[in-house]
C-alpha cells in the first residue's frame, strides 16, 4: 500500500470514482487530487516552500492528459525541470480516455512515466500497477 498518491484530472466524477476504487482496493492511505497540472505544481511548490519533515510526498501520480488551464504534457514539462528535481523520482501513470499513438510516442520522452493506461481505473488496473511500481 502506498502512503500517498496524487491524482490529476479535471473531471470530478472521475476523481470521485477513482477515490472509491483506490480506497476499496487499499491501494493508498492518502489520495491527493488536483484539477489540472497547474494545481498539481502548486501542491509541489508548497512542499518545496514548507520544507517540513512531515510532507505528504506522493509515491505515484495518476495523470490525465487533456485538462483545461494546464494539461498533462505541460505539467510533465514543468515537473521534469530542475525546480522539481527532488521529486523527479516519483513515478507517473498516464491515465487517459483516448490512446493516441502520438501520445504513446510522446510518453517515451519522460523517464518518470511507467505506463499509459486507459480510463476508467479498476481494481485489476491497480493490481497491475502494484507490480510495476
Amino acid at each position: 500500500m502506498l502512503d500517498t498518491l496524487l491524482f490529476i484530472d479535471d473531471d470530478p466524477i472521475t476523481l470521485m470514482l477513482c477515490k472509491m476504487v483506490i480506497s476499496k482496493a487499499s491501494f493508498s492511505k492518502v489520495i491527493i487530487t488536483a484539477k489540472n497540472g497547474e494545481e498539481a505544481l502548486q501542491y509541489f511548490d508548497k512542499l518545496i516552500q514548507n520544507n517540513t519533515e512531515n510532507k505528504k510526498i506522493p509515491q505515484l501520480i495518476f495523470l490525465d492528459l487533456n485538462m483545461p488551464v494546464m494539461g498533462g504534457w505541460e505539467f510533465l514539462d514543468h515537473f521534469s525541470t530542475d525546480k522539481y528535481s527532488e521529486y523527479n523520482d516519483i513515478k507517473v501513470i498516464i491515465l487517459s480516455s483516448t490512446v493516441d499513438p502520438e501520445d504513446l510516442k510522446n510518453s517515451q520522452k519522460y523517464p518518470m512515466i511507467l505506463d499509459f493506461l486507459s480510463k476508467p481505473i479498476s481494481k485489476e488496473m491497480l493490481e497491475y500497477v502494484s507490480t510495476i511500481i
